[in-house]
Formats: structure tokens, sequence, C-alpha cells
């Protein structure tokens, strides 16, 4: 291993009817299922939509970060 690490970092929009959180979640999940060593996340925006007066839809934006393998 070398003596220093490396990331990336990319943008997702994850999305749930039930909360921000499992929107988060959502999101970490599917980056999980393509992307290795995912370390960290960052909320960068938080939006929701409204149906007859009630929050329906959350949807957040966050930037993950992610180890470049072998670094």
């Amino acid at each position: 291993m070398s003596e220093h690490r490396t990331y990336k970092k990319i943008e997702l929009v994850g999305s749930s009817t039930t909360s921000v959180e499992d929107a988060i979640n959502n999101a970490i999940a599917e980056a999980g299922k393509s992307l290795k060593h995912l370390e960290w996340f960052e909320v960068t925006e938080t939006r929701g939509h409204i149906e007859n007066g009630k929050v329906a839809h959350f949807q957040v934006t966050l930037k993950v970060g992610f180890r470049i393998a072998e670094s």
C-alpha cells in the first residue's frame, strides 16, 4: 500500500417516500452495488414533493467519496 490515499467524489440523488434518511440510505446502497471502498458522504441539498398538503416524496442530493483502489 502507498503512503497516501487518493479519493474520488461523485454526486448522487437518492429518493424515498418515507424519509430523508431513507433517501440517503437508498442512494448509498445503489452506489455500493457498482462502486467499492465507499468511505463518506455529505448532503448538499434536500428537496421534497407535496401532495394534498403533505410531504409525499423526499429527494436528497449528496456527494459520496470513495477511495481509489490500491491507494
